[in-house]
């Protein structure tokens, strides 16, 4: 009889779920635990307690909140990836971390589901996960696509020098190389090249790509003129 419930146990996914709302964790566990397939083995309500339990219960997936009492869900993953890598993370939380989709991914969390989602779709990524595969809500998935491509022109800016910031700057205001030059004390020829280095840099080939940017940086005001 007892060879028969472990080799049971065996064949569902063991789940620890972790949330420092008590509802929350009765919630989730009650509607898991109908499925013939996932079986809830422990409950953790701050990050402290879900690293004890992880390392105890060896569940094959957690079901980690991020803002939580003593180490946050980040922490936790990142803890439990150096040291019980066969575990995976599912993050379920609410909408409030979705700004920072990218550091989710990576501290090695597997899916990331937003709390008010369907059940379904919950046992969906569940499943998705522990085949060895990723799951993102739509919603997150489309938060991690934007933070990526401003996570790019960010990593652009930063290879920007001082002064081709400077007169990158300077041209988006709609100042001339040579009225560039005498503000910055410089030769013409050495704005010419700093700007031409700024525009390589960038992948940006004109005067309206640069003012462009330089406003969605935050570097100039809107009111700047957008050369042709």
């Amino acid at each position: 009889m007892q060879k028969c419930l472990s080799l049971e146990l065996n064949n569902r996914i063991k789940l620890l779920v972790v949330d420092d709302h008590p509802v929350v964790r009765k919630g989730i566990s009650l509607c898991l635990a109908q499925r013939e397939n996932l079986v809830i083995v422990g409950e953790a309500g701050d990050g402290r307690e879900a690293l004890r339990l992880a390392r105890e219960l060896q569940p094959d997936l957690v079901l980690m909140d991020v803002n939580m009492p003593e180490m946050n869900g980040l922490a936790v993953t990142e803890v439990l990836q150096r040291e019980l890598p066969k575990i995976k993370v599912l993050i379920l939380s609410a909408h409030g971390p979705l700004d920072g989709v990218m550091r989710i991914v990576q501290s090695g969390a597997r899916g990331y589901v937003l709390k008010e989602s369907p059940p379904e779709e919950l046992v969906r990524a569940i499943e998705t996960v522990q085949a060895g595969q990723t799951y993102f809500s739509s919603e997150v998935a489309r938060a991690a696509l934007n933070q990526y491509v401003r996570g790019g022109e960010a990593s652009h800016a930063a290879q920007l020098t001082r002064r081709e910031r400077e007169v990158l700057t300077q041209v988006a205001e709609g100042l001339s190389n040579k009225e560039i030059a005498a503000q910055l004390g410089v030769g013409v020829r050495t704005v010419e090249t700093h700007r031409e280095r700024s525009m390589r840099k960038l992948n940006i080939h004109t005067i309206a790509g640069l003012t462009k940017f330089a406003i969605a940086r935050g570097w100039v005001s809107v009111g700047s003129e957008i050369a042709a």
